[in-house]
């Protein structure tokens, strides 16, 4: 079998998801009888790539097509709305990966392509929380109606199979509360500040090596652990919530003197995300506390998270991840690649 893939967003995790799919190519093969075949690209950069017949994975990566764009106007476009549009309708893909930057107020334009994505037969398959935070409920019903995926694995804790376990190991089981660190930058933040670093430096270097953007609010101000939060509270608790619903607190306001205050009392503060159902109603929060030493989160170091998930079946599952890599982001989409030809969905 033959799964034709269409990229939206072709950012760190779209060029190791190409990586990954030449380097694990036989075992993929040989294990699902399974290839795939890029057939659209779209970026903001290097503009529109398509061809029909296979686009090679060198090429894809060099982004040379945007130089080669007056040349072959056949196959590179410019990068506009209506050319986006026109990739997903025409590139012939089985599976539009969506990887574009995420829009958290609404979740568009992402959340639009995924529709149109099942509309036209497609599978969805999303690194991209926005449409699973604003529109999961009416993308999990199309493409049931299609009988196609529409899958998220990477949306939270990168490639760790948090999602999958949910729905593939945990029958007939009901979620009643989660507790967890979810954003790996927070906690780099927080450990470097517990080895003497200020506030600015642990921020600075969180951006120098990549994992926090140029205006880091989104991190230290806690909108990504609410948009995780409300991703893992829609799909694993049958809620329906949006960001602005989650009581949020970032990390601004932890200072030196607290980091030390809570070493001298073997404590640690990290950036918890939680949620409950409390007689009916759902409660949600974002804020940095205090955790014991015996408290499995006070273990985390740098860029690690964890999860504890109660339920009414198992009680108590902890899962941690240990320092994330977009490598491990694009393993999560693979994996939703995989789950989608085989029909597990």
């Amino acid at each position: 079998m033959e799964l034709k893939l269409c990229f939206m967003g072709l950012g760190s995790v779209g060029r190791e998801l190409i990586k990954l799919i030449d380097r694990k190519r036989d075992d993929v093969q040989a294990q699902y009888d399974l290839s795939f075949k890029i057939v659209g690209i779209a970026t903001g950069r290097h503009g529109i790539l398509v061809d029909l017949n296979g686009i090679d994975r060198a090429y894809a990566l060099s982004g040379q097509w945007e130089a080669d764009r007056n040349d072959r106007r056949d196959r590179a476009w410019a990068s506009t709305e209506e050319n986006r549009i026109k990739m997903i309708r025409e590139c012939g893909a089985s599976a539009l990966v969506e990887m574009s930057p995420i829009n958290r107020e609404t979740g568009r334009p992402a959340l639009d392509y995924l529709e149109l994505a099942l509309n036209l037969g497609m599978h969805a398959i999303s690194a991209n929380k926005g449409p699973v935070v604003h529109g999961y409920r009416h993308l999990s019903a199309l493409a049931k109606q299609q009988g196609k995926a529409f899958l998220f694995e990477s949306t939270v804790m990168d490639g760790f199979p948090l999602l999958n376990l949910y729905r593939e190991c945990l029958p007939a089981t009901r979620v009643l509360s989660f507790r967890g660190v979810l954003n790996s930058t927070t906690n780099l933040i927080l450990t470097l500040m517990e080895e003497g670093w200020t506030f600015d430096e642990a921020v600075q270097h969180a951006q120098e090596i990549g994992i926090a953007e140029t205006d880091p609010s989104n991190d230290i101000d806690g909108w990504d652990s609410s948009v995780k939060v409300c991703v893992l509270s829609n799909v694993l608790m049958g809620a329906d919530i949006r960001p602005w619903d989650v009581d949020r607190t970032g990390i601004r306001a932890i200072t030196i003197e607290m980091i030390k205050e809570a070493q001298l009392a073997r404590r640690k503060w990290r950036l918890l995300c939680t949620a409950e159902w409390v007689e009916g109603q759902l409660i949600t929060k974002v804020a940095p506390e205090e955790v014991p030493a015996n408290d499995p989160l006070f273990r985390l170091y740098g860029t690690t998270s964890a999860i504890q998930i109660k339920t009414d079946t198992l009680n108590q599952l902890t899962l941690l991840e240990t320092a994330p890599t977009p490598a491990q982001t694009a393993f999560g989409v693979l994996a939703d690649l995989i789950a989608a030809a085989r029909g597990h969905f």
